[in-house]
């Protein structure tokens, strides 16, 4: 396990939340916790095989929460002195008494386990910060200038994202945690320019996001150099490709394409908070409403999709969220029957009874995104399983008489209560009698989101399965954005509505 950075072991957190809890405390809150956190973001971009831009950013600051007389108070700040801590807390119980006329519900939250001054840090190899900048620039140039030599591509652009994440909770339960996350995301996308037409294709890698170091870009989980060989070849191919014919077809979809098809339709749908309306104002609400939790037939009998804090490399792995509470694994989604939601202290809590056995304790699903922002209730690694000895992506295909195998994601557009949908993606390969024989064009699936998963015949094997995500998903009022990843195997999807999305829009 690589060690926490010493720069921020340097700062003075545990004096910084004494000064805090002990002022909380006080002043009669019955709960009070403290996070002193510090977020380094690094971003380059390379157009055409030359450098772009760059930037190295950096935000530090700290914030105490409270529950006093059962309402939430809230401040944070970047001073690091104890006498600025004290204040912090002063101005939450303030806020939470402001704030009391307004609650109808007292805040009460769920029990947890103390976690006595516990450290945990991300699986990764090299810290992206510690790779020279002529190095990190490198790379990427090296892999723009092969898909710049490619025939058919005309322009590359490159861009890597890379964050180290440390934060310090601390509460009055006497929980203290100190983490460490890595992420990065790199694409490259190859365009080709149709002068006599004054059309232009464009096809982006597939890598995903993931919770590791610049090894990454070097070989490690993903092999970039073989997918930059490859990109050419495909997006000629996509390039000459005929508009799909609009109908209802088969569809074995890749991970690299199901995974944001699972971020909105089940990890969106199945937060609880947004199920209670909170979000309505916002992004909405969910056709997944508690009344329905072990009744609703979410999908076909082989969908298992599970909440995970824990798997490696996942964006929202954890080993404590923003409320002390240990990363676990649970079930959303037990053959096909909605069974459980994602959580925080709160909703566990206010919820319990009609939770029933998936109540009671919150599955550690708190976040903010900074220490200038509270906690909110936040998605898990949401994963749909694969079968044990389930089929191969080929096997799939095999399986298919007239079809479409899609991979990679693009455009998409889901109501507010993530019941009616629409996706796209970035290649369509033809299926023919169990066989793939070419690419189309002009393709997105449409559907309601329990139509689409009840269609599910079959999901792939181990063998099968990708973590794919996304660094930005959104939330809240102010808004928030959070790191986050889905795993799934390929899987069958039988008759499903297909677009034309050239004709979709009137072209």
């Amino acid at each position: 396990m690589p060690d926490i950075d010493s720069s921020f072991l340097a700062m003075p957190a545990r004096g910084l939340a004494a000064a805090a809890l002990d002022r909380a405390r006080e002043l009669g809150a019955e709960h009070a916790d403290f996070r002193l956190e510090r977020i380094r973001t690094g971003r380059i971009r390379v157009r055409d095989a030359r450098l772009d831009s760059t930037s190295d950013s950096e935000d530090v600051g700290l914030c105490v929460r409270v529950v006093h007389d059962g309402t939430w108070g809230f401040a944070s700040g970047i001073a690091r002195t104890a006498e600025s801590a004290r204040e912090l807390a002063e101005q939450a119980v303030a806020t939470a008494q402001v704030a009391r006329v307004l609650s109808s519900q007292p805040v009460v939250l769920a029990p947890e386990q103390v976690y006595d001054d516990v450290v945990w840090v991300s699986s990764y190899d090299i810290n992206p910060f510690d790779v020279p900048d002529a190095d990190r620039v490198g790379r990427l140039v090296e892999l723009s200038e092969r898909l710049m030599a490619a025939d058919g591509v005309d322009h590359v652009d490159a861009a890597v994202t890379y964050v180290l994440e440390n934060k310090f909770y601390a509460d009055t339960a006497g929980t203290m945690t100190t983490q460490q996350r890595v992420r990065i995301e790199a694409e490259f996308t190859a365009v080709n320019v149709d002068r006599g037409a004054g059309a232009f294709s464009s096809m982006r890698t597939l890598a995903p996001p993931v919770a590791r170091g610049w090894e990454y870009l070097t070989g490690t989980g993903w092999d970039f150099d073989a997918e930059i060989a490859e990109l050419p070849g495909l997006l000629m191919e996509h390039a000459k490709a005929p508009s799909v014919e609009a109908g209802r077809y088969d569809l074995v979809i890749h991970p690299s394409n199901l995974w944001l098809t699972i971020h909105e339709s089940i990890g969106h749908a199945t937060e609880l908070d947004r199920a209670l309306g909170y979000e309505a104002a916002y992004a909405g609400t969910s056709f997944a409403t508690l009344d329905q939790l072990g009744s609703l037939q979410y999908g076909s009998p082989v969908m298992n999709v599970v909440g995970d804090r824990t798997v490696e490399h996942g964006l929202a792995t954890i080993g404590y969220d923003d409320e002390g509470v240990l990363g676990q694994q649970f079930d959303i989604v037990r053959d096909g029957v909605l069974v459980g939601y994602q959580l925080n202290r709160q909703m566990a809590q206010a919820n319990a009874d009609a939770l029933g056995a998936a109540g009671g304790r919150s599955n550690g699903c708190a976040f903010a995104d900074s220490a200038g922002h509270i906690p909110l209730q936040r998605m898990a690694n949401v994963s749909l399983q694969p079968a044990p000895d389930g089929p191969s992506l080929d096997e799939l295909v095999a399986r298919v008489e007239r079809g479409i195998l899609v991979k990679g994601d693009r455009s998409w557009s889901i109501d507010m209560q993530r019941f009616n949908f629409q996706f796209t993606g970035q290649q369509f390969h033809r299926i023919e009698n169990g066989r793939v024989v070419g690419q189309l064009r002009d393709v997105a699936y449409q559907a309601k989101t329990t139509d689409f998963w009840g269609s599910m015949e079959a999901v792939g094997g181990p063998q099968t399965f990708e973590l794919g995500g996304a660094l930005n998903c959104g939330k809240g009022q102010p808004g928030q954005i959070a790191a986050v990843s889905h795993g799934c195997p390929a899987a069958l999807f039988r008759d499903v509505n297909v677009l034309n999305t050239k004709a979709e829009g009137g072209r």
